[in-house]
């Protein structure tokens, strides 16, 4: 009879030195209200919309959170889209900041709603379930209650936004002179 070959355990697995991704320090970062950590986790990345496994976003993990420091960074950053839906409800960031309540915390939820429509939030987005963000909010008849106010928001957005898309709002910062005008500032 022959000895069984002498088998060697497998080698350990060798260290991972590196420690978390830029991209988990991202999302860390957003979770945690670090801005600390977002700058270092910014300082290795360009695009700042990398999704985990759940299709959520830095932005998705600050507006989950309520992590307002490091909103005003995210929402600046020059490749950050706004309107990226989840894979789980199909849910944009603007989903989540109308579902979430925050009661502790008056005034939480019209900031983060207001943030997000100050940086082009799209309000006519439907999720999964057909839902616009709109559409999450309960029937209010105060007029005064937080829900009325972010309705008040959603709707602004969405009249400004579609008075645009006509075409019907002149740009400021649009120099427009009419060589026929014969007007004069001096008298």
């Amino acid at each position: 009879m022959s000895a069984a070959p002498t088998r060697s355990a497998p080698p350990p697995p060798e260290e991972d030195d590196r420690g978390a991704s830029a991209n988990e320090r991202l999302l860390a970062a957003a979770k945690n209200d670090s801005e600390e950590m977002l700058e270092d986790a910014l300082s290795e990345l360009e695009d700042i919309n990398y999704a985990d496994g759940l299709g959520n976003t830095a932005l998705h993990y600050a507006i989950i959170h309520a992590s307002t420091s490091v909103l005003e960074s995210i929402l600046c950053h020059d490749s950050c889209d706004v309107d990226l839906r989840n894979r789980l409800q199909g849910d944009t960031p603007l989903h989540i900041a109308v579902r979430q309540r925050w009661e502790e915390s008056p005034g939480l939820r019209l900031y983060l709603v207001e943030s997000l429509l100050e940086a082009g939030a799209d309000t006519t987005i439907r999720n999964r379930h057909n839902q616009k963000p709109i559409d999450l909010l309960p029937p209010s008849a105060d007029p005064e209650s937080d829900d009325d106010k972010v309705r008040k928001a959603l709707r602004r957005a969405e009249a400004e936004s579609l008075v645009a898309d006509k075409g019907d709002v002149v740009d400021e910062d649009d120099d427009i002179i009419d060589p026929n005008d014969v007007a004069s500032d001096s008298d």
